[in-house]
């Protein structure tokens, strides 16, 4: 078969990916980062390797038996809480022959037992059966064929990650300046859970541009026009802007935190919540201030943030809680995956409020994510359009960065490129 050339495609320049110039205010990025399969084959080995990957909540496994299955990384894995209610994490494969063994995505199970041979293991991954075990003789050690474990696992305040790196740096020094706004979140959340059921969809896009995105501020008004003008029709007031700024936080990792022009059903009322809502919202509000003071209450209320933990988690504390990854299958492609985090046990009629926030914004039928979605696609179609080389992403280098400018995108950029030219593990 003969190969035949595309003159659309870009490939990586002979210099550098990222072209940073601080003197003259310019940042800017190559667009064969976002369409190169060989630089897609180099992220994959570089980033995804030797990051740490979010796998769930361990509200999603309450109970010894529990486990979820999902890919991260590229990888198939499964996560599971054992006999003893340790959370472990295996890689998805049969010792014997390959074949996945847990083989639903979510579910409780004392034994997983692999359909091919009917080899079975315990939630310690240790091997507990073997059909015809004397078949074997006494050469074989049946204590080594166990599932393996994922290289590295570790939980922050319920939020569980994996790293493929067995050298890699803990999970809180990794977090750095993130754990702040993580617990932010769990704090105002207080018994948090993953709320069952996930929102699943693929964008024709590199993953970058949803790395991007999901902490850009400077899209919300021209991209999402639709719904603040929905939110002004229902009576909320967003004549006072938005403001706030874009932080670093070290590794890759970036947030927005902004004030709030719409109502968050953790302790913000709006019109959109309904006039019999307004008292019950006040007393939420009044509890995050006895527990936590005025000035961390009053975060808690009444700013958004939305967060991005490099290379692939965002968490989108704003008019709902969303936790979001997306993993990219090729270079133009990516699936992501949404859940909503919420109180355990709240009232029902909390719980729909807090359901109708997520939805009619960040669901995939929401106000946003469409126009998210045809955004993201419309880029990956324009940089195989040809004629330029790069993406300019300096927007407020020559001052302290406000929630509008690009600072938190080019602090992913420059961990990704570190790791992809080797400076970083």
């Amino acid at each position: 078969m003969t190969a035949t050339f595309d003159p659309t495609r870009q490939l990586a320049p002979s210099g550098p990916l990222v072209d940073e110039d601080r003197e003259h205010h310019r940042f800017r990025v190559h667009r064969s980062t976002m369409t190169s399969p060989e630089i897609h084959a180099l992220e994959m080995e570089r980033v995804f390797a030797r990051s740490w990957l979010y796998v769930g909540h361990e509200s999603e496994i309450r109970d010894p038996g529990d486990y979820v299955r999902r890919p991260v990384g590229g990888k198939q894995i499964f996560m599971v809480r054992n006999k003893r209610g340790e959370v472990r994490v295996f890689h998805n494969t049969c010792t014997h022959r390959g074949a996945m063994v847990c083989r639903k995505d979510q579910g409780n199970a004392k034994v997983f037992q692999c359909f091919y041979h009917a080899w079975s293991f315990d939630t310690d991954g240790r091997l507990v059966g073997v059909p015809d075990r004397d078949a074997y003789g006494d050469g074989l050690d049946f204590g080594a064929l166990g599932l393996r474990p994922v290289a590295r696992t570790e939980s922050y305040r319920g939020f569980v990650f994996l790293s493929y790196d067995p050298g890699i740096v803990d999970l809180v020094e990794y977090l750095a300046g993130a754990t702040e706004y993580l617990d932010l979140v769990v704090d105002a959340t207080g018994d948090a859970e993953i709320i069952r059921g996930t929102n699943e969809y693929a964008i024709e896009a590199n993953w970058k541009l949803l790395a991007e995105n999901s902490i850009d501020g400077y899209h919300a008004v021209p991209t999402h026009d639709t719904y603040f003008k929905y939110l002004v029709a229902l009576g909320t007031d967003l004549s006072g802007g938005v403001a706030g700024t874009a932080k670093s936080l070290g590794n890759g990792h970036a947030v927005l935190e902004y004030s709030a022009p719409w109502g968050r059903p953790v302790a913000k009322w709006e019109p959109l919540f309904g006039e019999d809502s307004r008292d019950e919202i006040g007393r939420l509000r009044a509890d995050l201030v006895a527990k936590h003071g005025e000035e961390r209450a009053r975060r808690m209320c009444d700013t958004n943030r939305n967060m991005l933990i490099y290379p692939n988690l965002v968490i989108n504390d704003i008019m709902a809680i969303t936790v979001r990854t997306f993993m990219p299958t090729s270079a133009d492609r990516m699936e992501v995956t949404a859940w909503e985090m919420a109180p355990r046990d709240e009232l029902p009629q909390l719980r729909q409020r807090r359901l109708d926030s997520f939805l009619t914004f960040l669901g995939p039928g929401g106000f946003a994510t469409p126009d998210d979605i045809e955004a993201l696609e419309s880029c990956q179609q324009g940089f195989h359009s040809g004629g330029l080389e790069w993406n300019d992403i300096s927007r407020g280098m020559a001052r302290e960065p406000l929630a509008n400018d690009e600072e938190q995108m080019r602090t992913f950029w420059r961990q990704w490129n570190e790791q992809i030219t080797g400076g970083a593990r």
